[in-house]
């Protein structure tokens, strides 16, 4: 299921695309730039750039932007961009949304303001006065465990009567939640799924996609697996969730993104390089990754796939 043109929000598979680093710490540019060509080829139908997966709270204002625009450019309509623009201070989530429309991007997610622990009705301000400052979509992000405050499912009706709140990603793993959302936003309004270990269930649901940490390294048996059950084809799909839930358990022994970085470093997609606080895989993590890299038949298509993607780009 795909939605008609480049700038409405996909249906599918989105990826919340790692920020490869390189051995100084900067941006690694041409590895950011083969991991774009490889979605659009694997079939992902969106990249979600500087997110949670992408280490946006280490990033300054200046590399959040050009991240945006370097982005936005390479994929040269080739697949949606959606800008990760959340922040804690209102104004900055501002700046931010007006950053991404600057540079380009076809929609905005922006996550709950974090630590300072808004109310309901600042909850409404701070995306009201955000989606009020560009015209693009703007896609709610939903994830408690690291915002500790999150939407009342009646605060979310409220703010999608907003012509530019189209969307919200629930990372709750909750499927009552995923149902309660399913029944109060009708319509055109997107529902993703935030969290790869219930995403097949939220799918099954009616959720219309998934914003994946595990596509960064199974991107095309992710929208596989989105493809089969949004078509029905059930035998074909719980063999993918299977293998995937099991991969996906691996990626969040620690916190995101420290193992998906590992296993993309193994993988040869990007070097495991983290900003601090985060840091690399401890011992039992990554030696459950190797296992995963040196076993998974899905692993093993990936990295098949990407050297394939290398090769294009050195001819």
């Amino acid at each position: 299921m795909t939605s008609t043109s480049i700038q409405s929000l996909p249906h599918g598979s989105l990826v919340a695309i790692l920020t490869p680093f390189d051995a100084t710490g900067a941006i690694d540019w041409p590895a950011l730039e083969y991991l774009i060509d490889w979605h659009v080829r694997s079939g992902t139908r969106g990249i979600v750039v500087a997110g949670t997966t992408g280490e946006s709270s280490t990033l300054s204002m200046a590399e959040h932007a050009e991240l945006l625009a370097r982005s936005v450019a390479h994929a040269d309509g080739r697949i949606h961009v959606m800008a990760g623009v959340g922040a804690n201070s209102t104004a900055e989530a501002v700046q931010l949304a007006r950053l991404a429309h600057e540079a380009g991007a076809h929609s905005l997610l922006s996550v709950v303001p974090y630590y300072n622990k808004p109310t309901q009705e600042g909850l409404y301000r701070h995306f009201t006065e955000q989606a009020e400052a560009t015209p693009l979509p703007i896609v709610l992000y939903s994830v408690a465990g690291r915002t500790v405050v999150d939407f009342t499912v009646s605060t979310v009706q409220r703010l999608a009567k907003h012509p530019n709140i189209r969307g919200i990603k629930d990372a709750s793993g909750d499927l009552v939640r995923v149902q309660q959302l399913a029944a109060a936003l009708q319509g055109d309004f997107v529902r993703y799924s935030g969290d790869d270990l219930t995403a097949a269930a939220a799918l099954a649901l009616g959720t219309h996609g998934i914003i994946s940490v595990t596509a960064n390294l199974v991107p095309a048996a992710v929208q596989a697996q989105c493809s089969a059950i949004a078509g029905g084809r059930i035998a074909e799909s719980l063999t993918l969730v299977s293998e995937l839930f099991e991969l996906s358990q691996a990626l969040f022994a620690e916190s995101n993104p420290i193992p998906v970085k590992y296993l993309a470093s193994r993988m040869g997609l990007c070097q495991n390089r983290l900003r601090e606080p985060l840091v690399t895989a401890g011992s039992a993590c990554s030696h459950s990754l190797d296992m995963f890299f040196l076993h998974s038949a899905l692993i093993a298509d990936a990295r098949r796939a990407f050297a394939h993607e290398c090769t294009l780009a050195a001819a």
